[in-house]
């Protein structure tokens, strides 16, 4: 089976990923690779991080790999926290942190419209693609979870659902998710 470094060490990132990918690729994580060190992550769009993480990766290895970057985007932030969403409230800050400084910004504000999107660049013999998804919905006034999802997903609501991601089964969030149709776009394209 083919094999393609997964530039992460996101265990929530590669459950979705793996499940998403079974059967057709073994998902492999930068841990599982022997590979170690800080991924740099400085471009301004989620394009351009997608793509450094994989070529940091490809640059060491020369195995086929690819890497994402997602970005919540608010439409009353002015598309904020969008790249810098991992690190909204700071550098190592934790998700809880992220979802408080996003939830202050908004408190009071009537327009929640958000969405998420993902990027993914696949680096295969060298050669880049890149596959995208986005969900559009709204943010929640107050965290609601039964405790699967992480980042975000406890105060985001897709468009057509009654509950927030975090509330979600992770089949049924695969379904609709940036991520998950992002990579059912790379999916698609390793089928081919």
């Amino acid at each position: 089976m083919k094999r393609l470094i997964f530039a992460t060490n996101n265990k929530h990132k590669v459950e979705e990923v793996r499940a998403a990918l079974d059967g057709l690729v073994e998902v492999v994580t930068l841990a599982e690779a022997g590979l170690q060190g800080e991924i740099p992550e400085t471009a301004d769009t989620l394009q351009g991080n997608a793509l450094q993480k994989a070529q940091w990766v490809w640059e060491r290895t020369h195995t086929d790999c690819f890497a994402d970057d997602t970005g919540l985007e608010v439409e009353a932030l002015g598309g904020a926290p969008g790249v810098y969403s991992a690190r909204y409230a700071g550098e190592h800050c934790s998700f809880d942190d992220n979802i408080d400084k996003l939830l202050s910004a908004l408190e009071g504000e009537t327009n929640r419209r958000a969405d998420f999107r993902t990027v993914i660049c696949l680096i295969e013999r060298g050669e880049v693609k890149y596959f995208e998804g986005r969900v559009d919905g709204q943010i929640l006034t107050e965290r609601h979870s039964n405790g699967e999802g992480f980042g975000y997903d406890p105060v985001f609501m897709p468009d057509r659902f009654a509950v927030s991601f975090a509330e979600m089964p992770l089949d049924v969030k695969n379904s609709i998710s940036h991520r998950g149709l992002a990579v059912k776009a790379l999916a698609e394209y390793l089928k081919a």
